[in-house]
């Protein structure tokens, strides 16, 4: 009896787990996480065969990329095999990322400023309110009248 229990048990799980796969949101997500990884190559892309190459002239012909602090030098053999690989801090790589990070931070605040905006302006502005309201304020008004004449 036991084993068909675990039985249901993992027909239930199985289930749950599909109706929990199959949400929209899930899926919406799913859909965001491609894009966002598909934007970041673009952006990636652009920051190395563009915004890179054309700030390199402002810099003195720099490659901002090939910065790096060298704590240790490599070793190399007498065969010119490296021995050693030292310590280095590619601290232009990080450089050049966390420029690519800020261009997509700002481009997704764009975007969702905009579709905020959107929604905004989707909403209905709202509709008169109905006949025995207006008629109820207009008697309030009207008492309100009187009794300041008393």
């Amino acid at each position: 009896m036991s084993v068909r229990q675990d039985g249901d048990n993992q027909m239930g799980m199985i289930s749950e787990f599909k109706d929990f796969a199959m949400k929209g949101n899930l899926i919406d997500m799913a859909v965001g996480f491609v894009m966002g990884s598909a934007f970041a190559t673009v952006v990636k892309d652009f920051i190395d065969g563009v915004f890179m190459p054309a700030i390199q002239p402002i810099m003195g012909g720099i490659d901002l990329s090939e910065w790096k602090m060298v704590l240790r030098e490599p070793v190399t053999g007498a065969d010119g095999t490296v021995v050693d690989a030292g310590w280095i801090i590619n601290w232009g790589q990080f450089l050049t990322s966390l420029i690519s990070f800020i261009i997509v931070a700002f481009v997704m605040f764009l975007i969702i400023k905009s579709m905020n905006k959107a929604k905004k302006k989707e909403e209905a502005a709202p509709s008169a309110p109905p006949a025995n309201e207006v008629l109820l304020a207009e008697i309030r008004d009207l008492l309100a009248r009187q009794n300041a004449k008393l």
